[in-house]
């Protein structure tokens, strides 16, 4: 078994996860919560993963809050089932823990939107502007941050700025469209976007809507203007959960990743949910990359404690600023 364990090491790399054989008897679920206590392990999955992660996880959520468990646990090690930036943002949280990953190829097209280095140079034609990214970035491009941001707390944090200040903000085009109708400022957009969020079409969810009279239609702030401008309601993914548990409504038609649909149906039991369509007939509308960990990556990575998220301390100390900035903003707005 040492000699597939160090195959299995040496091609990390080039595979992205353990490519270690898993016996299919093996109970996974009990497996990951032996691993949990004897790691001193702590499991946080956004809602786009898996539903069976998502059942095993010991928290589950939006950007903001899996930032602020980050910042918070006391575990030793965080496993993070999620894509590569929300473990990258665990390590400059939490720089003295181990931060495990299952898949390092479960990257994210919006992060992957906006490189670092075009950015900068991008940044360089502004020189008195604040620079407000997106959380979903990668570590590099928050080093190039004064103030990160989640679809939870964005409007905040662009209130919190003096309105004669001007602003920068990337990596999301869509969501700095929104900001910009939402707040009245006018903002210098990075074009960048989400592959998943903009590949709903407007004609299918309005037979959608056509067809289930009485369903609400709710909508990310990623997607494009004109899914937006038909939404009952726009928020971040807890804010779309939490107005399926608050609002009169007993049918949904939801247009962000279909994840979020398990922790939907769980909190609000003889409610319906309908994903909103792509337009094609692939199933565009769920992340390749949130769905390229599974429960026996989340085995393997936690049996071997790898693939482990390294930043350089230089990244770590000037991008970590940007996000504790947030972290200060939204917790003196109650969120």
């Amino acid at each position: 078994m040492s000699a597939e364990i160090d195959l299995a090491t040496q091609n990390l790399k080039r595979r992205g996860f353990l490519d270690i054989d898993v016996d299919p008897t093996l109970d996974l679920a009990a497996e990951i919560n032996r691993l949990k206590k004897e790691r001193n392990a702590v499991i946080l999955a956004h809602y786009y993963q898996e539903s069976e992660i998502q059942d095993i996880a010991d928290y589950i959520g939006d950007s903001l809050g899996l930032s602020q468990q980050a910042a918070s646990t006391d575990a030793d090690i965080i496993v993070f089932a999620g894509v590569h930036f929300m473990a990258e943002t665990a390590k400059m949280l939490s720089p003295q823990k181990k931060v495990l990953l299952p898949d390092l190829k479960a990257g994210c097209s919006l992060a992957d939107s906006c490189p670092a280095p075009v950015f900068k140079k991008f940044k360089e034609k502004y020189p008195d502007h604040v620079v407000v990214s997106y959380i979903n970035c990668t570590a590099e491009l928050k080093t190039l941050t004064d103030i990160c941001c989640t679809s939870t707390n964005a409007r905040h944090i662009i209130d919190s700025i003096p309105r004669d200040q001007p602003i920068i903000f990337a990596p999301d085009v869509n969501l700095g469209r929104w900001l910009v109708k939402e707040t009245g400022r006018d903002m210098v957009l990075w074009n960048g976007s989400c592959m998943v969020h903009e590949i709903f079409s407007h004609e299918k969810v309005t037979k959608l809507k056509i067809a289930h009279p009485k369903a609400a239609f709710i909508a990310h702030p990623e997607c494009e203007a004109h899914i937006l401008d038909i939404a009952d309601h726009v928020g971040s993914t807890s804010s779309l959960l939490r107005f399926t548990r608050e609002s009169e409504y007993d049918e949904f038609i939801v247009a962000t990743e279909p994840g979020i649909i398990h922790q939907m149906e769980k909190s609000n039991p003889g409610k319906t949910f309908y994903p909103a369509p792509p337009n094609n007939t692939c199933a565009c509308n769920e992340c390749p990359h949130m769905k390229r960990n599974t429960m026996e990556k989340l085995y393997l990575c936690m049996q071997y404690e790898q693939p482990e998220i390294k930043l350089p301390e230089w990244v770590i100390e000037k991008g970590v600023k940007s996000i504790d900035r947030m972290l200060e903003i939204s917790a003196a707005a109650g969120l």
